[in-house]
């Protein structure tokens, strides 16, 4: 038997009972979209940040930030999956629009770092040093992308 014969008799029909059943797609899947993941994760910070009264009002923008982000990041997805000529998987970009694409993506990078260091700056100027402490962990969601190469303080 061939290495061709062989793939084709071990991979799974398209068209199979398995492809048809929605449970198995992964944005049928639970908690895949950013919506459905946010309140919990605020749920968490809140407790962890221990947010009192007097905190509220800065947790709440800072939480009506985040919630409104995590719209527009489905709101994103939902447009690529639905496709369209900006969103085309099969064309390979070429070398001026793979860096204009860059380009944007950097762009809107920059533009959500300022909002969020805008939401995040009275919550986080409203805690206490403990809290500051908790929120230094909880609210940094990529730790591991805040070291840069040959940083001295890694141990």
């Amino acid at each position: 038997m061939t290495a061709s014969m062989a793939i084709a008799q071990t991979t799974p029909n398209a068209n199979g009972p398995s492809a048809s059943r929605p449970s198995m797609r992964f944005e049928h899947r639970p908690f895949t979209r950013p919506t459905e993941r946010i309140e919990a994760r605020l749920a968490y910070i809140k407790t962890a940040l221990k947010i009192t009264d007097a905190q509220q009002s800065q947790w709440d923008g800072y939480a009506s930030f985040v919630r409104k982000n995590a719209q527009d990041l489905e709101q994103g997805f939902q447009s690529m999956h639905a496709g369209g000529p900006e969103h085309s998987m099969h064309q390979r970009p070429n070398t001026i629009e793979r860096l204009e694409r860059q380009q944007s993506f950097h762009a809107e990078a920059v533009t959500q770092i300022a909002k969020l260091l805008e939401a995040e700056k009275p919550l986080y100027a409203a805690l206490s040093p403990d809290q500051q402490k908790v929120a230094d962990v909880v609210l940094n969601t990529r730790p591991n992308r805040t070291r840069v190469r040959g940083d001295s303080r890694r141990g």
